[in-house]
Formats: C-alpha cells, sequence, structure tokens
C-alpha cells in the first residue's frame, strides 16, 4: 500500500510538473551575446522618438550554461531587449502619423496590414500581408512576458499585453524542453533538439534563413546577427521551392490541421497565415498543401508554427480565425509565446 501511494504521488507530480506547475527559467549569456545586446539597444535608442515601448533585460537574470535538465535553471523577471534594431534599419522609420484602420487594413506610414480571407481546399485561410519600413516592427513576446515551462496565456492576451497591432502563435517554446529559443537578441535556451530540426532564423536586417540545429549553435546564429529563433518547423518554402513533401508531417498531428506559418515575400515584406481545421467548415490543411499554396502567393521563404489549437491570429484586439483544439468548441488555446507586429 505504501509503494501503491508513493508511485501515485510520484506520477502526479511528474504529470503536474510538465504540463501545470510554472517554471522560470534563466537567460543563457555569453560575453559575445553581452556586446549584442548592447549594440542592439543603442541602436533601439536612435529611434525611440518614434517608438512607443522598450523594454529592458532584468538586473537579476543570472548567467548560466543552459542543461537538458529544465528544473535547475532559475527565474528571470521578464523577456529582455524588445524593440531591437540595426542602425541601418532604424534609419528607415520614417515619422509617425495617425494610423488609418478598417476591419482588416492598418497603415500608418511605417506599418502597412491587409488581411485577406482565402478558401482553398474546403479551409478558410487567414493571410496579413504586413509591410514595414524597419525590421523592428517584426517582434516576439512571452507570455505574461517571462520565459519558463508552463508559463501560458491566449494569443490575444499576449498581444495586448504587448500593444501588438497584428501577432498569431509562436512556437510553443514551452512545450519543450530543447530547442533553441533566441528572442529578441536574447539566448533563453541553447540547447539543440536533433541533428535534424529546422529552424527560422530572423536577422536584424529582417531576412529569413533557414538553419538546422545540428550544423550550428545558439551562439553562433547570435554573433552572426540573428535577433530571433522559432524552433517548430519544418521550412515549407526556401528560395521559392516547397521544401515538404505531400507524406510529411509535424510528429503525432493529424494530415490536416489548422495550421500557422510565417513567411518573407521580399525585404520587410512578410505574410503572417493562419488556417482553420477540425470542422465541418473548414477541414484544415497538410503541410504540403499549406506550402502550395504559400507558393502561389510569391512568398520566397515560409515557416510551419505550432497548429491545431495553438493556431490564432489577432487583429486590433480581436480574434480574426475560429481556433478551436477538437472542433467541438470555438476557442483560443493558451500558448507560451506570440509573433507580433507592433512598436
Amino acid at each position: 500500500m505504501i509503494y501503491t501511494i508513493a508511485l501515485v504521488s510520484f506520477t502526479l507530480y511528474a504529470v503536474l510538473d510538465t504540463f501545470v506547475i510554472p517554471r522560470t527559467y534563466a537567460v543563457v549569456e555569453t560575453s559575445s551575446q553581452t556586446a549584442s545586446i548592447t549594440a542592439y539597444s543603442a541602436a533601439s535608442s536612435s529611434s525611440s522618438a518614434v517608438s512607443s515601448k522598450t523594454q529592458t533585460t532584468s538586473s537579476e537574470a543570472k548567467t548560466s550554461s543552459e542543461t537538458t535538465d529544465a528544473s535547475a535553471e532559475t527565474s528571470v523577471e521578464s523577456s529582455a531587449a524588445e524593440n531591437i534594431t540595426s542602425e541601418a534599419a532604424s534609419s528607415e522609420r520614417t515619422s509617425y502619423s495617425e494610423p488609418v484602420i478598417t476591419d482588416n487594413s492598418y497603415d500608418d506610414g511605417n506599418i502597412s496590414i491587409t488581411i485577406t480571407e482565402y478558401r482553398e481546399y474546403n479551409t478558410s485561410i487567414y493571410v496579413a500581408d504586413v509591410k514595414v519600413s524597419d525590421a523592428s516592427y517584426l517582434q516576439t513576446a512571452f507570455a505574461q512576458n517571462i520565459y519558463g515551462r508552463n508559463i501560458t496565456e491566449t494569443t490575444s492576451t499576449i498581444a495586448k499585453e504587448n500593444s501588438a497591432i497584428l501577432a498569431i502563435n509562436g512556437d510553443y517554446y514551452g512545450a519543450q524542453n530543447t530547442g533553441y529559443v533566441l528572442r529578441n537578441g536574447v539566448i533563453y535556451r541553447s540547447t539543440s533538439s536533433d541533428s535534424s530540426q529546422q529552424d527560422l532564423v530572423i536577422y536584424a536586417d529582417g531576412t529569413f534563413g533557414i538553419i538546422t540545429e545540428g550544423e550550428t549553435s545558439a551562439q553562433e546564429l547570435l554573433q552572426s546577427g540573428a535577433v530571433q529563433v522559432l524552433s517548430f518547423g519544418p521550412a515549407l518554402i526556401e528560395n521559392g521551392a516547397v521544401a515538404v513533401t505531400k507524406n510529411e508531417e509535424v510528429d503525432k498531428a493529424m494530415t490536416s490541421n489548422p495550421r500557422t506559418a510565417i513567411c518573407m515575400i521580399d525585404d520587410l515584406h512578410y505574410l503572417l497565415v493562419v488556417a482553420d481545421g477540425r470542422t465541418s467548415a473548414s477541414t484544415g490543411l497538410s503541410l504540403y498543401e499549406m506550402a502550395e499554396f504559400l507558393q502561389t502567393l510569391g512568398v520566397k521563404t515560409a515557416y510551419n508554427l505550432d497548429g491545431g489549437g495553438s493556431s490564432t491570429m489577432v487583429f486590433n484586439g480581436v480574434v480574426v480565425n475560429n481556433p478551436t483544439t477538437s472542433g467541438k468548441k470555438i476557442s483560443e488555446r493558451s500558448v507560451s509565446d506570440i509573433v507580433y507586429i507592433g512598436y
């Protein structure tokens, strides 16, 4: 009886620790990273006249080497170095003007967004066409502005907390113990997922790149100018060509699913895309179908983010699509991070 009670208690704790108990983690910093953050911060300061928010790194975040044992990591109070940009990009910002906003568009001279709904493969696909004057408008944010495990909020809540104009869910880094997490110029996790894991790298000039974690380190990416690294995948389009096969799928995912993707068409020209699924009104897409659709829009690089019940698009505080986990109820799933457009 004592053995049974101990086993049940341990199992319950393991489940709660994995899926429920929040844990904040420490930033992984190196001397080269510190120099990069300083450079980014200086560049951000030069554009502060047109930027309405900045955030700073918590002074109590401890320098550490990340281990695979997540519970050994200590807390960090907030995500760091928001509104990171290069000096060259900052110079491209124009004077802010009163935005012109409709139900599906936004334009203030620096940021232009137009959302269009498409109907393909018996699926509703929402495409936000985004053009910005400066790469720093493309940002990421953590739930509660904290990096850790089981720290989640809905996409719309995180978007509101960061004054996002447009937001989609990110890679749900908190559901994994490995995979690079580099956000806004700060390395939070440097442990590689596996030798074949494809990541999306967003560089300081706003360009996209696809890398394989086993071929480079997070520190090397930071030194090469990476500002964001998203670890989900796979790449959908590379150099304008479809990069997935008809039979390729995310582990444990159904063939037809709600999907989220982020794409680059040209310099400072992006698409943020969400497809509904798992309902009679919208079947969902396979990875190949999503890639094939995006190719028709002239995308050069496209990357698959967390899908299923996480797939959500928010525009000016309103959820654009119909997120669902089971198809029985339309509601947002709480996630660990977002990608967004904002000042």
